[in-house]
């Protein structure tokens, strides 16, 4: 790429004498001024369509000599901080640590729940050395955003994890169970406002308004942007109880503040002492899930290429060490099974929606 850049320049050097001699002798009768004033545009527009011809030659090099292992770029269609950003850092870190890839970056690719880094993502077709990270708010953020790029569009590679929401009240709530919760909430739905940090949360209420008896649409949801707002929403009894990620709310739950009733899964979480919502009588299943997704024409040899990297990071003790931590539940997933269980979370968040009233 240098040794081209280089020779370019030469080459441009040269196009800008020739064209500027020119401009020179039939502008001769011009004031020095102007002429200079010519040159310099002149050089200006040869520039501007050389280093763009050499950025583009480069991208395409690189993009067409390129895997998972040699170069790796791991988009989070997120914020650094979030959810989908922590999976894709302690890939990186995980990656290079072990040596298991080498120039590893990753991108963040925030806005429209998702769908921008997925339209990114779509952008990419062939390449074999990009992957995204994605989930069941991607999901639902395809279907509120209506947008024209779905993950139908790329190429799914696995599912790797679970995490689950949890049901907490205020310390101080009159509801000590998720029965107690459950009649006064079916009694009157508007005078148990609930609370969440975002989409999938309320998605989650919503599944568990329907087991509770509840038509979603007729309840009160406000939406907060984490953790640390939804569980100041319930001290101040903004709202009366929410669904969260557990580990956005353990260390609310182990001081005091807030009292955990129960977890949004199908199996008690290992090292977390509240029942299931299953176990309480109630069917609330959706899991905040997360996958991965590479860019569209991509070919299976390249596909399986991502996976096992993928597979090699889970593999480590580094990787055990960020599950126990964050609470996250392994799931592996892959090819026909993975593609039906997608369409079928994509039918449940419709539906979800739909009896929302949205």
């Amino acid at each position: 790429m240098t040794d081209w850049v280089r020779l370019t320049s030469h080459q441009l050097d040269q196009e800008v004498m020739d064209v500027t001699e020119s401009a020179e002798q039939n502008e001769a009768d011009r004031p020095p001024g102007k002429r200079n004033v010519i040159a310099l545009a002149i050089y200006g527009v040869i520039a501007v369509v050389v280093i763009a011809t050499a950025v583009g030659f480069s991208f395409q090099r690189g993009g067409l000599s390129a895997d998972i292992r040699n170069k790796a770029t791991l988009i989070a269609p997120a914020g650094a901080g979030g959810g989908w950003d922590l999976v894709m850092r302690e890939s990186q870190a995980i990656m290079r640590d072990h040596k298991i890839a080498t120039n590893i970056q990753v991108v963040n690719v925030p806005g429209a729940a998702g769908t921008i880094g997925l339209s990114r993502l779509h952008s990419m077709a062939g390449r074999a050395d990009v992957v995204m990270v994605g989930g069941t708010g991607l999901l639902a953020g395809v279907q509120q955003t209506k947008s024209a790029v779905t993950l139908n569009d790329v190429t799914p590679i696995a599912r790797i994890f679970e995490e689950y929401d949890v049901l907490v009240v205020p310390a101080d709530s009159p509801y000590k169970t998720v029965a107690d919760l459950a009649a006064a909430w079916k009694a009157n739905p508007h005078s148990v406002p609930f609370t969440g940090g975002g989409s999938f949360d309320q998605l989650v209420m919503a599944q568990f308004a329907k087991a509770a008896g509840i038509a979603p649409k007729d309840t009160t949801y406000i939406p907060k942007s984490g953790g640390g707002e939804v569980a100041q929403a319930l001290v101040t009894h903004t709202a009366a109880a929410a669904f969260s990620g557990y580990a956005d709310l353990v260390d609310q739950i182990e001081s005091g503040r807030l009292r955990g009733l129960a977890m949004a899964a199908k199996n008690p979480v290992a090292g977390v002492e509240l029942p299931t919502l299953v176990q309480s009588g109630f069917e609330v299943t959706l899991a905040n899930w997360r996958a991965l997704f590479a860019p569209p024409g991509i070919t299976d040899a390249d596909a399986k290429n991502i996976r096992d990297v993928f597979y090699e990071v889970m593999q480590t003790s580094d990787w055990a060490d960020a599950e126990k931590i964050n609470k996250w539940t392994r799931v592996w997933l892959e090819g026909d099974e993975l593609t039906t269980f997608l369409a079928q979370e994509d039918e449940t968040i419709r539906q979800l929606y739909e009896e929302l009233g949205k």
